[in-house]
Formats: C-alpha cells, sequence, structure tokens
C-alpha cells in the first residue's frame, strides 16, 4: 500500500517535478518506508511506500523497466500476482524483483490496458510509455483504492489524496453546487467523478483513463457486475447458496493474507468481521492478531462491544488487543481525523476509526476487515422497503425516500441561493442508475446504487483514508469481486 502523485502536460511543455514532489510531502503517511521521483519529459511521477510485498529496494517505486520502455507507479495490492507472475515467466518475461508492482508492469505489456480484468485486488496505478507517449491510469472494480483528478489548462494532475493535490497548487477550490446538493442527501457522499471542490474531480471505480500524447483522452469502464438472476443456478437450493457463499468467503480471505509481514484483523465483534477471524482460523492462522476499539459508556448506553469480541477471540485462540479510548482523547482526535480525510465525511465512527489505525499500526501493518457486507448482502434498513414497490416501478422514489437526508426543497431551504443547483441532481442521478438494465427489481437496484457509489464513497473511502493515514493497509474481502458477483446473481 503506497500513495503517488504526478502531472502530464499535453502542451509539449516539461511536467512540474516540484509539484509532483510536494504532493509526496502530502501523502507521506501513506507511505512512510521510502519516496521516490522520476520525471521523462511531459510526465512526472512521485511515489512513496509502505513495504507490504517484496520488501527489498528492487520494488521501489516509482518502478522503470528500459527494456519494456514502462514506467509504474502503484497503490495497493494484487492478491493473485503469484499466479501472474508464472504466467508471464511462461511468456518469457524475465523479474528483477519478487513483489506485485513489477507484475503490473509485465501485464500491461503482455495484455494491454485490458490487464486490469485478471487482477484480483484493491489498485490504483499509474503506466507511463516511453516509446509512445501514452499514459494509463487506472482503479480497481470497486473504487477501494482512490485516484483524484485536477485538470487545468494543458495540465492534468493525479494523486491518491484529495489533499495532495491542494498540496501542488494552482486548484480551484471552490465549492460545486452539484457536489453539494449530493453531499447534503447522499449522507454525505459525494458520487464520482464529482468531489466537493469544482477543481478536483475522482477517477470512477472500474474505470481506465487514457492520455495520448496528442491530449486527446478516453475513459473506458471494463466491470459492471450485473444483478440478473443466472439461470444456469435456478434450481440451486438454500443449501446451495450457502456452500456457493462460503466458498467464495474462504477463497476472499485466502487471497488477502498475501503479504511478506503478517495479517491481522479489526475485529468489531459483529458478524462480519468475526466471519472473517472464523474463515482464517479455519486456514490455519494460528494466534491470529485481532484487533478492537471501544469507548467510555455515554447516559447509561455501552461505549463498546468487547463482550463479542471477546468470545470470538477465545473461540479462535488470537492475540487480541483491546483498546479503550478515554473520553478526554476524542475531541483533540478531531482535527486529526478531518485532516486524514480526502473528502468531508460525517460518519460517527471515523475518530474512533482513526484513533484504533494509529494504535494497531504499532504493531502490524495489514490487517482485514468486514467492511462492505452491508451493501453487497443487502443488511440496511432501507432494503426492506424496496422489495414493496409495486412491479413495473422503477423504485426511485421507494430509494429517495427511504434513504435521502433531504429532499430538494430542504436542501433549498440550507444552502444559499448561489450554491443551489437549479434542479434536482441526486433524483435525477438514481433515477439515471435505476433506468440501466442489468438489474431486475427495486432491491436490485438499490443493491446495485450502494455498492457502485454508496459503498465507495462513505466505507470504503473512510477505511482508506483512516487507516492510511498511520501507514495501515486494510483489506477488505467482502469486496472481493468474484464474491460481489455471486452475490448480485
Amino acid at each position: 500500500m503506497c500513495g503517488f502523485g504526478g502531472e502530464v502536460r499535453r502542451d509539449g511543455e516539461p511536467a512540474d517535478v516540484e509539484a509532483a514532489a510536494r504532493m509526496i510531502d502530502r501523502l507521506r503517511p501513506r507511505g512512510p518506508d521510502g519516496t521516490g521521483v522520476q520525471a521523462q519529459g511531459r510526465v512526472a511521477l512521485a511515489h512513496c511506500r509502505l513495504k507490504i510485498i517484496d520488501l527489498s529496494d528492487r520494488a521501489a517505486q516509482p518502478m522503470v523497466d528500459p527494456d519494456l520502455g514502462l514506467t509504474v507507479a502503484f497503490n495497493g495490492v494484487i492478491y493473485n500476482y503469484p499466479e501472474l507472475r508464472r504466467e508471464l515467466q511462461e511468456h518469457g518475461y524475465r523479474f528483477f524483483s519478487s513483489g506485485d508492482t513489477e507484475v503490473v508492469l509485465k501485464a500491461y505489456h503482455a495484455w494491454g490496458e485490458r490487464c486490469v480484468e485478471r487482477f484480483h485486488g484493491m489498485f490504483a496505478f499509474v503506466v507511463t510509455e516511453r516509446d509512445t507517449g501514452r499514459v494509463v491510469l487506472a482503479r480497481d472494480r470497486l473504487g477501494i483504492k482512490p485516484l483524484y483528478l485536477a485538470e487545468r489548462g494543458s495540465r492534468l494532475r493525479f494523486a491518491s489524496s484529495l489533499p495532495a493535490l491542494l498540496e501542488a497548487g494552482d486548484v480551484d477550490t471552490s465549492i460545486d453546487p452539484v457536489a453539494l446538493q449530493h453531499y447534503l442527501t447522499f449522507h454525505s457522499i459525494v458520487p464520482p467523478p464529482r468531489t466537493i471542490l469544482s477543481g478536483v474531480r475522482k477517477l470512477e471505480p472500474a474505470t481506465l483513463l487514457i492520455l495520448e500524447p496528442d491530449g486527446r483522452q478516453r475513459r473506458e469502464r471494463y466491470w459492471e457486475p450485473s444483478l440478473t438472476r443466472d439461470p444456469d443456478k435456478a434450481d440451486w437450493t438454500r443449501q446451495d447458496w450457502q456452500e456457493a457463499t462460503l466458498e467464495a468467503l474462504r477463497t476472499a480471505v485466502r487471497r488477502r493474507l498475501v503479504a511478506d509481514v503478517p495479517v491481522g484483523v479489526l475485529l468489531s465483534g459483529g458478524l462480519d468481521s468475526s466471519l472473517v477471524v472464523g474463515l482464517l482460523a479455519e486456514e490455519g492462522q494460528e494466534r491470529l492478531s485481532t484487533f478492537s476499539v471501544g469507548f467510555e459508556a455515554v447516559g447509561g448506553e455501552e461505549g463498546d462491544e468487547f463482550r463479542y469480541s471477546d468470545v470470538i477471540a477465545r473461540t479462535y485462540g488470537t492475540d487480541h488487543h483491546r483498546f479503550r479510548v478515554p473520553t478526554e482523547r476524542m475531541l483533540p482526535a478531531l482535527g486529526d481525523a478531518v485532516a486524514a480525510m480526502s473528502e468531508p465525511m460525517v460518519s460517527h465512527d471515523a475518530v474512533g476509526f482513526y484513533l484504533l489505525s494509529e494504535e494497531v499500526a504499532k504493531s502490524i501493518r495489514v490487517v482485514q476487515s468486514g467492511q462492505g457486507a452491508d451493501e453487497v448482502f443487502g443488511g440496511y434498513h432501507w432494503y426492506p422497503p424496496m422489495l414493496d414497490v409495486p412491479r413495473g416501478d422503477l423504485g426511485v422514489d421507494a430509494y429517495a425516500r427511504a434513504f435521502f437526508d433531504r429532499t430538494y426543497d430542504e436542501v433549498a431551504a440550507t444552502v444559499p441561493p448561489d450554491r443551489l443547483p437549479a434542479r434536482d441532481h441526486a433524483y435525477e442521478l438514481v433515477a439515471a442508475h435505476f433506468a440501466k438494465p442489468g438489474a431486475e427489481t427495486p432491491a436490485d437496484r438499490a443493491l446495485r446504487i450502494d455498492t457502485q457509489v454508496m459503498l465507495v464513497d462513505d466505507p470504503v473511502k473512510r477505511v482508506d483514508n483512516m487507516t492510511m493515514a498511520w501507514g495501515l493497509e486494510a483489506r477488505v474481502p467482502f469486496l472481493d469481486h468474484e464474491l460481489v458477483e455471486l452475490a448480485a446473481s
């Protein structure tokens, strides 16, 4: 796990290396183990590294392969890189490192930009082609790893966080009125490609951005899960589905053990993270490190769920760590937690996640987490009402009633007129999403938009921002794309 930034020019001028270096100053918590800057003509790349796979300097970034004429800056992990490496070696490729970064480079050379379809993992990366001048940026299927963009004149900058782009300078920081309406409507979510700032955009999940040397650019979406019933599974029983789901989860947690350092678990004591612990124990992980956070009781309400996490820890014999955060630590940590955000968030557990990550990072560098299960398996309260929508109704109004924080009129009463878009963009976005083919029922449509929009820019972003603020890599097995496809079918 790492952070990267860079700049591409379209006017023939050399890229601003100093601007790229300033981005890394802001990204350094994501990658405290080393930095690198590489520039060639109109492209400059900068990278900060968190050593997880191939701990040697041979895997330092930006990684240049002079024989292939390719350079990469990469954030994330490709879980199936050992298998891809063997396949590439069979095709005659020779490797100078043992990690997944070089596999990304060789895979790109072997299979082109659609190499992403072969990757099991979470990733954002940029590859530059020396001989053609083409630059390709990519983001993983479910947007687990971030990638922000700032385009001004003949220059495009990109980075693993929005604050890094601000550090580089010359960004329009005015509030985007459409984004503000989304933010006030969608539980503080601004759907991609927008951000709350007019001058910053984010690459959509499962998307390639190809920048040609003549200035042309194009986006390609390379993955779209279908929320339709699989006819090949029409005769499956409940037990068949249970067994298939269990096996897919086993595969997902097994994949996320790939590392050259120990892997632990953030154990809340809830169903999702407890399942992850149980499956890892089943995989033979002994004395697995698990971590729970709790707070002081307030008004007679308990501030922790240690009694549940303790049961799981005892059952599976984990090396369990409980962190109880005193109330006096919460308020002082608020400013730092906000500073760690790439975009504004109002989720109540952001500070808790931030403080937990601080403690966990003192003893381990990689953890698995139960994030994503509610969106993939329908765990939220607004899904059951979608089952009652009459046949023939897309379900847009039912979803808006159940999910929206404010109607357009309520937003209009909240913000000044110059910050209010002329029409209801939030409702239009849901209507357009629900009208797309590939989801059979209103509940399917709600699950699809939540998986592709809400999930990406609320829980997943929160996990990435708060853990990476301390150089902690969080892996999310419930967002294994094959598991997501199974649930969608």
